[in-house]
């Protein structure tokens, strides 16, 4: 037994102490061949689409994580129809790569908002997914101009990413990848 409740607090330990004293810590993990547990996401950070089906962010965003042109990347679509990704380049690389495509890289501010750019690195991370089941793979691509850290409030101390302060802040930038599932919805 991990612990037996948190201290004068029988709610906080109803919430994660079951009836027969497992602590559940959120994790989800998988055992393998050997018996080994591995943790591979956070129960909290599943997506749920609207049509239904439960999507595990983290193995979809740890491989597009080994692409050259990501620093970082979140796997949104939360109670939406589809899949989006939020991605901050790995700036140096992006230059090169708009060099590369005869686009003046400018500003990292410009660069991320240049359509040919959002369109080319969109194109290359989604072709890296053709293995994933139709509702898993992303639709649209949003690159951002700034890091995901600690002080900016958009990780947590481990280095988690904060999925709803990321959406809370980037509403705009995500609404625009969504404009037509609302338009979707006027017309009905």
């Amino acid at each position: 037994q991990v612990m037996k409740g948190y201290y004068n607090k029988p709610e906080a330990t109803a919430e994660v102490v079951s009836e027969d004293g497992w602590f559940a810590t959120g994790d989800i993990g998988e055992l393998d061949a050997d018996g080994f547990l591995s943790i591979t996401d956070r129960k909290k950070d599943i997506i749920v689409t609207a049509g239904g089906k439960n999507i595990a962010p983290q193995p979809i965003e740890n491989l597009l994580k080994t692409h050259p042109l990501v620093e970082q990347v979140v796997l949104i679509g939360d109670r939406r129809r589809y899949c989006s990704l939020i991605v901050v380049p790995a700036f140096e690389a992006l230059k090169k790569w708009a060099e590369d495509h005869g686009i003046d890289p400018g500003s990292e501010g410009a660069l991320v908002e240049h359509p040919e750019v959002v369109a080319g690195v969109g194109d290359e991370l989604l072709a890296m997914l053709g293995d994933l089941a139709s509702f898993e793979r992303p639709k649209k691509v949003a690159l951002l101009g700034e890091e995901l850290t600690v002080e900016n409030g958009l990780m947590t101390p481990t280095l988690k990413v904060k999925r709803r302060q990321l959406e809370q802040r980037f509403a705009a930038l995500i609404d625009s990848l969504y404009e037509d599932e609302a338009a979707d919805k006027t017309a009905r």
